[in-house]
């Protein structure tokens, strides 16, 4: 069933009042893809009343009051992306475009979703119940961070939204343990309904939460204050590393930072799911379409993607410095069972409108699934070593054969014609699994790609590609010879496409042209996937991009930051023989 988004459903399901409202920047697609979508079945199962609201007017109070005020809480995220990179290219410049918008237009999302939304609940309902706000955003921006587009260091975004609660991270255990100890508490003298969330003493005890105190919280680590990260970007650094460190549900302690005359608190990590948690969430009824209700004003791209896609896995060990799903979704690999996946992919070929094609099956990088290291396990994440750089750790147990079993599987389901490998895949790893990453490379080329292998090296420059924590060139240089090989062998005629950064921090204008140079010659294309480096919140290459530093040597980093300039850089590699004749034309 979809969750209800009207007043109708919510009477034709026999309910008088929701116990949890949840308010998304994206429109309302009931999918496993969908935080809001997975926070609100999970609830639902666990007995609740939950209701959404997608993308609310923020201009009247037409949608945020349509459901009423939630006997618990209200939920809050932007979506499945940040607000301010959902609306703004690296460049600064407006997008056009929202995958997650009926219509495709981007005019629902407003910038900032998580402190609009939280504020336009406070300005139409006074004294309202706790919000609990979560997400993408909410999750990275949960201590004091750079922002790219203001240009300056803001405070945790719990402040500017004036909200009770910041769940951070992949948040069903979290938002479960809230909602029983809201349905539990006690109501303040003289109210009927539970007090502030910021005067539970339980807040104390609940992981992979943030909260606003008056005192500090003893046993914490002690960041540098806002007002200190805010004048001194060796604080910044400081600050930044001690907060990457504590990300392990293992190892982390608990954080507090100073924001004026109050402090941030910032709980440990949530466990890690097990396996047979995370089943049982990818096993709820999803209705893996848009609910109705939007539908009608329009095609949502996403679905495109998505609909016949599965998820097999959550987090990465790759910690490529530009990104951020380490943070938001940790470093452990936690895979569902095949059972599960197997399941769901049969779900899906009995769909009406399913045509034989499983789009994706994968998670931030397809060949993790079921990898992990026996160590990390027991006693969380290495802080003096990395699982796969500079080179794959000898007790990271890569195997590709547990993916390569499953794709099989998939591939005898009754109705199935093709099963794709959209997601990443990290190449190193194939090439450092000595006993079965060349069968799993035959597999991909064989069945599950069509034409061409997407791949993402993001630099050819090994200074570039050590600043992002990426596998050096021998790697690159390594894979297409084996994926040229066998296609060679197999008479395909299929291609490998390529993921690059320009701008990126410690690059430079000589940089693209050797990059330029070497995809010109090696790789033998003109690149069209290229991107200008953005700085989002919490991550490393952020933060070089803010300081202007090696945030471990603390030399001098050259990072460009004119807009034009950077505009040039990507322009360098992107360059072809028809934009080249066009340019000479007009010299």
């Amino acid at each position: 069933m979809f969750l209800p988004t009207t007043k109708e459903e919510i009477s034709n399901l026999g309910w008088q009042k929701l116990d949890i409202i949840i308010i998304s920047g994206d429109t309302y697609i009931d999918s496993s893809y969908s935080g809001a979508a997975v926070i609100g079945k999970v609830l639902l199962n666990a007995g609740y009343k939950i209701g959404i609201i997608a993308q609310p007017d923020v201009h009247s109070k037409k949608d945020i009051t349509r459901l009423g005020e939630p006997e618990l809480f209200w939920g809050v995220t932007s979506g499945c992306v940040d607000s301010m990179v959902a609306n703004f290219t690296a460049s600064k410049k407006r997008r056009r475009q929202d995958d997650f918008t009926p219509g495709e237009i981007n005019n629902k999302r407003p910038d900032r979703a998580v402190i609009v939304y939280s504020n336009l609940i406070k300005q139409y309902f006074k004294n309202t119940k706790p919000i609990a706000i979560g997400g993408i955003e909410a999750s990275l921006r949960r201590i004091a961070h750079y922002d790219y587009w203001d240009d300056k260091i803001r405070r945790s975004i719990l402040f500017d939204a004036k909200a009770d609660i910041l769940v951070y991270g992949m948040g069903e255990k979290a938002t479960l343990e809230i909602a029983e100890k809201l349905k539990t508490a006690k109501p303040c003298e003289g109210s009927t309904y539970p007090p502030p969330a910021e005067t539970f003493a339980w807040l104390e005890d609940v992981r992979g939460i943030c909260y606003i105190s008056k005192t500090q919280k003893d046993k914490y680590i002690d960041l540098p204050s806002f007002h200190q990260v805010n004048e001194d970007k060796k604080k910044f650094i400081e600050m930044f590393h001690a907060f990457y460190r504590n990300n392990d549900p293992i190892t982390a302690k608990g954080l507090c930072q100073q924001h004026g005359d109050r402090y941030l608190i910032q709980n440990p990590p949530a466990k890690n799911l097990t396996q047979e948690e995370i089943d049982n969430i990818y096993n709820l009824d999803y209705e893996r379409d848009v609910h109705p209700y939007y539908k009608k004003d329009g095609k949502v791209r996403a679905m495109d993607t998505i609909k016949f896609s599965i998820t097999t896995h959550r987090g990465c060990y790759g910690e490529c410095n530009f990104c951020a799903i380490g943070v938001h979704q940790g470093t452990n690999i936690i895979s569902r069972s095949q059972e599960s996946i197997i399941d769901e992919a049969k779900g899906i070929a009995g769909l009406p409108d399913f045509k034989g094609y499983i789009t994706d099956v994968g998670g931030p990088t397809a060949n993790m699934y079921s990898t992990n290291c026996d160590k990390m396990q027991l006693h969380g994440k290495c802080l003096k070593k990395d699982c796969i750089f500079p080179a794959t750790c000898r007790k990271l147990n890569i195997s590709h054969k547990p993916q390569i079993e499953l794709l099989w599987k998939l591939r005898k389901i009754d109705g199935v014609k093709k099963v794709f490998i959209a997601s990443g895949i990290r190449y190193d790893m194939i090439i450092d699994d000595k006993v079965t990453g060349d069968e799993y490379l035959n597999g991909l080329i064989e069945h599950h790609i069509s034409g061409q292998l997407k791949i993402a090296p993001e630099h050819t420059e090994d200074k570039v590609l050590n600043i992002m924590r990426k596998p050096g060139a021998l790697y690159l240089n390594e894979f297409k010879k084996r994926f040229d090989s066998i296609n060679k062998k197999k008479k395909k005629e299929q291609f490998l496409t390529y993921y690059l950064i320009a701008a990126h921090p410690g690059c430079d204008i000589a940089d693209e042209i050797k990059m330029k140079q070497y995809v010109s010659k090696e790789l033998r294309i003109y690149p069209e996937q290229v991107q200008i480096f953005t700085p989002t919140p919490s991550t490393y290459s952020t933060l070089m991009y803010y300081t202007e530093m090696n945030p471990w040597t603390g030399e001098k980093l050259f990072v460009e930051k004119n807009i034009g300039k950077k505009e040039k850089q990507k322009q360098v590699v992107t360059r072809n023989k028809h934009t080249e004749r066009h340019a000479e034309s007009h010299r």
